[in-house]
């Protein structure tokens, strides 16, 4: 039996491999396993690959305290990626490792027949995006981007208001997206602060908010320029504000006990097995200093985007704000859309937490917890705004509501709203920041056909 043969998958059941096994693949593990889980009935989750055999035995064992009884999901070593494909008989492969390495794993899977959902950003540069594009044409498999955001209630809505002509034709977009405290800081204490790794912030983060903006405006990026810089983290300015603190990292440091910008691994459950207990293995450190060396990413950046519809984007980034969260504003021929979403109104000084979550974002309980609000100001009226309930689970909602798209029955009916996002969408939400980080370097307007022409 071929490869190819292999990797297809029946009408009824698919068999699934998750690609790294770091805090993120939690959310597909969970969807996908269980007697309770509205998909194991189609798709079957067979097998783990990773560097960190450790992070793979702890997600197994997340699973068997979750479901008992279950068997333990086969478990490859990063190099066995391809004898996993052909030996578990793969036909979906779910990639969550780090963002360098996504384009290799969705190209080798895309040659062994196998449709992949990549977690955002598709990959880091044009030429990665280049190759993966190549290899979706060549193979004819099936790349899906988990863009999440698109699935947020209030962000449905926002694109059910503007393709309904409710402002009339776009014209400027105006976009400030807030990373707090303890949220920012957390890109800086990870593999995401060397930019070899992640794209920089304008590529790790920042495509979701170009996703969505691509996808508002059923547009795409032409013209792109940008100024952006490292202003608060890193080492240099840790010592100019007196903020450095004489450590590596955190773990066994006295030096890190009362910094608020430490994480302290040992506090989280999940934090220590999955990274504490892991390092024997592979050396990683999650809870890195964020005033130390070796941060290579922006933390304050400004974009200014023309688009091939006419209108304009006004974006910004900033990583180290007193609150989470984000506002948007739509400028149209016949009014106005604003859209404020608080995630958290402060930020607490302590991070020493043992939450079901290893990634530090902003609150969603207690005093911190913020609002959202949704208005449409049409010329001539008063304003009205739009209430949106934003469901339950992750991102407004947004998670579950992506899972069944990416898991469940297709649906004979296409979505009104578009909103599952392939490799190409993947490619034209990274390109507005490759086309911003190009501009970062050189100071002058980027043309995006230039880098990526998608």
């Amino acid at each position: 039996m071929s490869q190819q043969d292999l990797c297809t998958a029946s009408a009824r059941h698919r068999r699934a491999a998750v690609v790294g096994l770091g805090a993120r693949a939690q959310l597909f593990t969970e969807a996908l396993t269980g007697p309770d889980s509205p998909y194991a009935a189609r798709i079957e989750l067979v097998g783990f690959c990773d560097v960190n055999s450790h992070r793979m035995a702890v997600h197994n064992d997340l699973l068997a305290a979750a479901h008992p009884g279950r068997a333990p999901v086969p478990a490859y070593a990063a190099e066995d990626f391809d004898e996993m494909l052909r030996r578990e008989r793969v036909d979906l492969v779910v990639v969550c490792t780090v963002d360098r390495t996504h384009d290799d794993y969705i190209v080798r899977a895309l040659e062994a027949g196998c449709d992949v959902v990549t977690e955002k950003p598709m990959t880091i540069d044009a030429d990665r995006a280049r190759r993966i594009l190549e290899a979706q044409q060549r193979t004819g498999g099936d790349v899906r981007v988990a863009f999440n955001y698109r699935y947020n209630p209030v962000h449905s809505t926002v694109r059910e208001l503007i393709a309904s002509g409710e402002i009339g034709e776009i014209g400027s977009v105006h976009f400030e997206w807030l990373l707090d405290l303890r949220h920012g800081a957390d890109y800086f204490r990870r593999w995401h602060r060397d930019k070899a790794n992640s794209g920089g912030l304008m590529v790790h983060k920042s495509t979701h908010h170009f996703d969505l903006v691509n996808w508002w405006l059923g547009s795409r990026p032409e013209t792109v320029y940008a100024q952006g810089g490292l202003f608060f983290y890193g080492d240099e300015a840790g010592r100019r504000r007196g903020l450095a603190r004489d450590y590596d990292r955190a773990h066994g440091s006295a030096a890190a006990k009362d910094d608020p910008f430490a994480v302290h691994l040992a506090d989280s459950s999940v934090l220590t097995s999955l990274y504490l207990d892991a390092e024997h293995e592979d050396g990683y450190h999650r809870d890195q200093n964020v005033f130390g060396p070796g941060v290579t990413i922006e933390d304050d950046m400004a974009v200014l985007v023309r688009y091939a519809s006419g209108a304009t984007l006004t974006y910004h980034l900033t990583a180290y704000a007193p609150w989470e969260g984000y506002r948007i504003a739509f400028n149209g021929s016949e009014g106005r859309i604003e859209l404020l979403v608080e995630e958290s109104t402060w930020t607490r000084p302590e991070v020493r937490t043992d939450g079901a979550s290893a990634v530090m974002h902003g609150a969603a309980v207690g005093d911190e917890a913020g609002r959202t609000e949704l208005l449409v100001r049409r010329f001539w009226e008063p304003p009205r705004e739009v209430k949106v309930p934003t469901g339950e689970g992750g991102h407004g909602g947004g998670d579950v509501r992506m899972l069944a798209d990416l898991f469940g029955e297709r649906s004979s009916t296409p979505d009104p709203l578009g909103r599952a996002a392939d490799g190409v969408d993947g490619a034209r939400s990274l390109v507005t920041g490759l086309a911003a980080n190009r501009s970062f370097e050189t100071g002058m307007p980027v043309v995006v056909r230039e880098l990526l022409d998608v």
